[in-house]
């Protein structure tokens, strides 16, 4: 017989029974934390899924306004717009994106109209609307910061107009979040939050989400906007720098490979974090799901758990609706 001395602690205890380890959980992930991406597409009755994410799919307004309502009755309450926009209305100023009979803001005003109580998040970035793909206006191959927090700010006072509770500029663009704030206040809009991508990384992980709106880049890359994957002192930067600027919520993109800066940026300020589980990570981990490799219920959950304990208060996934009809949450 294993002879040991007199132990005080044994953490096991606190693990003996399902009762008990829920009574000591730490953390938490429930509906009121998830806020569920959603894709749009033209025409009527119109539902596809997007292959490379399985599960999810771009919808016509009329299965849009479904979509939201079968969410609603999960107790799902947040929803991210994002555009999927025919090539022939891009231009190099992305004016569709501020056109008022645009599909964006027809999508925006019909959630607002048949679901008010629905919190509706919108997207503010050039991508889905250029003809070169890119976040900004380009010349000669370079992005021009300041010409194009005009179009931002153009982009976000339609949003608002159109009952948007929630202005999120992806772009990365400096000054974005102060130039934005200022325009929806000179408009009184003083109430529209921003949710700014702070910590927004040239990442690989993005490739299901520019298939799902055919919004990749014509030509080149995003890295002299987008954050470089081996910096986490340069999130800190833009985080106080979008606070100053008046941000209310601050958001790191993608989530998983950046758990640690979720703890840096909750660590170092009083507003709310926001995290993005991105396309590519929902892409993974379905097709793990798909292969046998990982138990479904016990993967998501985990990965949501770990993007809260990191420090976010909020979760843009597209597991959002599932785990809330699974009950998995």
């Amino acid at each position: 017989m294993v002879q040991t001395k007199k132990m005080l602690q044994r953490p096991r205890r606190n693990r003996k029974s399902e009762v008990i380890r829920q009574m000591v959980q730490e953390t938490h992930v429930s509906a009121a934390n998830l806020i569920f991406p959603l894709f749009i597409i033209e025409g009527e009755n119109q539902k596809s899924e997007v292959s490379s994410m399985p599960g999810i799919y771009r919808y016509s307004i009329d299965n849009l306004l479904r979509e939201v309502e079968s969410c609603l009755k999960l107790g799902l309450n947040s929803f991210d717009l994002f555009p999927n926009i025919d090539e022939a209305l891009k231009d190099k100023y992305a004016t569709e994106s501020y056109r008022d009979e645009s599909l964006y803001l027809r999508a925006i005003r019909a959630v607002k109209k048949n679901f008010p109580e629905a919190c509706v998040v919108t997207d503010v970035a050039m991508d889905p609307y250029s003809s070169d793909g890119h976040d900004g206006i380009m010349e000669n191959g370079e992005i021009l910061n300041d010409e194009t927090l005009e179009v931002l700010g153009k982009m976000a006072l339609a949003h608002a107009q159109s009952g948007a509770d929630i202005i999120a500029p992806s772009d990365m663009m400096d000054g974005r979040v102060g130039y934005i704030r200022k325009v929806l206040d000179d408009n009184k809009f003083t109430n529209v939050s921003i949710m700014s991508y702070s910590a927004k990384y040239a990442s690989a992980f993005y490739g299901p989400f520019r298939d799902a709106l055919n919004s990749a880049p014509k030509f080149g890359d995003k890295k002299t906007y987008q954050m470089n994957p081996a910096n986490q002192g340069e999130a800190l930067i833009e985080a106080r720098l979008d606070e100053a600027e008046g941000a209310d919520f601050l958001m790191v993109k993608p989530a998983l490979p950046y758990l640690d800066v979720i703890k840096l940026i909750k660590d170092n300020t009083e507003l709310p974090v926001a995290a993005y589980n991105v396309s590519g990570e929902y892409a993974m981990i379905k097709a793990a799901i798909q292969k046998g490799w990982l138990n479904e219920q016990r993967a998501i959950t985990e990965v949501l758990t770990s993007i809260r304990r990191a420090g976010a208060s909020v979760i843009l996934t597209y597991h959002a609706k599932e785990v809330l009809e699974n009950k998995w949450i």
